[in-house]
């Protein structure tokens, strides 16, 4: 792995215990403090962001790139259940030549989009890692994910079309130039908290889904799954308010 993912659990519970809850207009309780984010990030575990309630309304389960093991992979199956993507920084995106999907595909399905909540989507290319067999195995995801972290850590050192293949299992999402000062969607989220912890901009996203109503999951039951877990939950805005 690429990025420094240490991390000790008496200074984790030190830094937890003295932030200050703060409570949403729904009456729960809010999320934990950037930095405690910064610190998961580093230390491989995952983080739980929801953006906003007038935007997508979901919260993402994100990891490092670098950290997604094939366990990981099948946590985000199992415990989220939307779709497993790797944002990158656009900066990256572009030293690969990947592009925004939608901008490439001559087929009148690709025209006229009208998402409700953005101007348009992050969706690049898909692919599998070469050494993979079908792709889809969480062995094979987690190849190919942690192989997309190491190429963002050292873009120059790596021939994309050599060590990628597409079509393939794993979603890339290219960040907007701006990052959140152009777009506040979870790909733009999970790039500026990897770089705002110093790793390289790379972050594993998938969408937390409802057993029961098949819906995106509320903030509230998000938040729980975060506390049984001992994962760090954030609001987007406060992304926005420390990064943006």
């Amino acid at each position: 792995m690429t990025g420094n993912h240490t991390r000790t659990q008496a200074g984790h519970d030190t830094e937890r215990a003295s932030t200050t809850a703060r409570t949403d207009v729904d009456g729960s309780t809010a999320g934990d403090s950037v930095d405690d984010a910064l610190e998961a990030l580093r230390a491989g575990e995952p983080i739980l962001v929801h953006d906003a309630a007038d935007r997508e309304g979901e919260t993402d389960l994100i990891y490092h790139a670098d950290a997604v093991t094939a366990d990981a992979v099948a946590r985000m199956r199992n415990d989220a259940g939307g779709l497993i993507c790797a944002a990158l920084g656009y900066d990256i995106a572009e030293a690969f030549d990947l592009p925004f999907y939608s901008e490439t595909v001559d087929h009148p399905a690709a025209d006229d989009h009208d998402l409700g909540y953005d101007e348009r989507s992050s969706f690049s290319l898909t692919v599998n890692h070469r050494d993979t067999y079908t792709g889809i195995t969480d062995a094979d995801r987690s190849r190919t994910i942690q192989a997309l972290g190491k190429a963002a850590g050292a873009p120059d050192a790596v021939d994309f079309a050599t060590e990628f293949r597409t079509p393939g299992h794993v979603h890339v999402l290219k960040a907007a130039p701006d990052l959140l000062a152009q777009r506040e969607g979870h790909t733009e989220l999970g790039v500026a908290l990897a770089a705002a912890a110093n790793l390289p901009p790379a972050a594993v996203v998938c969408e937390m889904l409802d057993d029961d109503t098949g819906k995106a999951l509320t903030p509230t039951d998000a938040r729980a799954y975060a506390t049984r877990h001992d994962f760090v939950y954030l609001e987007g805005r406060d992304v926005l308010e420390r990064l943006g």
